[in-house]
């Protein structure tokens, strides 16, 4: 979509964010890490909202890598009260904007009530018919190949298929969530240019935008500039043009 005659602005059908730089903001104005994780949940809200607004279809958001796990335990702690306190606070929003909430990730290491908790909003907001957001908790992108080639492999294994039958459409068909686009645009914060072990499957296509913010300072004036940035790229999937 764009915005007007002779503008750059463009809204990508599918959206990714590598949320980074929490404990450096923190750290930047002296004060714990679990206190850039708080202010990162307005910088999740303006963006979630921002999204729908503008018709974004899928927005996924790097919540908590399977990597994270090894983080001291009292900040994993911490991590997980906020996003219980996101999942109750932030209902009343995703149910105004027609948002629809998923999760990508393993779910067995997740603690009962956050899964409860987790599955509940996810319900709840299944009738919604608007932007599909995506929180990837426990996630790996490398873990969710792995996930994806054993599901195959066991279905081979039981006859239910054969191994000459797999390919690409069937692996993004065992991925976490495939009904969701790949994303056309990933965006990282904080001046990092990594993908992290982050949709490593689906952003194989990807435009990757670098903020130089950290997380909890980014706002629509940064998701908008991404998108400038998006609608100045010529996307060639390989093919010349």
């Amino acid at each position: 979509m764009k915005a007007k005659a002779n503008d750059d602005f463009v809204v990508p059908r599918s959206v990714a964010v590598i949320m980074d730089g929490n404990g450096r903001w923190a750290k930047q104005a002296g004060l714990e890490r679990i206190r850039g994780h708080e202010r990162g949940i307005d910088a999740v809200r303006t963006t979630v909202t921002e999204c729908a607004r503008l018709g974004v279809q899928a927005l996924v958001l790097y919540a908590f890598s399977e990597e994270n796990w090894q983080r001291p335990q009292r900040e994993i702690d911490l991590l997980f009260k906020l996003l219980k306190r996101f999942l109750t606070e932030e209902l009343s929003t995703l149910m105004k904007n027609g948002v629809r909430l998923l999760h990508s990730g393993r779910r067995d290491r997740l603690a009962s009530d956050v899964l409860d908790l987790l599955d509940r909003t996810v319900a709840a907001t299944a009738g919604n018919t608007g932007m599909k957001l995506s929180l990837a908790i426990s996630y790996g992108g490398r873990q969710e190949i792995v996930d994806a080639a054993r599901a195959l492999a066991a279905k081979v294994a039981s006859g239910a298929m054969r191994a000459t039958d797999i390919d690409e459409a069937a692996i993004h068909a065992h991925l976490y969530q495939p009904s969701l686009p790949d994303p056309d645009l990933l965006i990282r914060t904080a001046g990092e240019r990594r993908i992290s072990n982050f949709l490593l499957w689906q952003v194989s296509y990807a435009e990757i935008h670098v903020a130089d913010v950290c997380w909890p300072e980014f706002g629509a004036e940064h998701l908008h500039a991404a998108f400038r940035d998006y609608g100045r790229r010529t996307r060639k999937f390989g093919k010349v043009l």
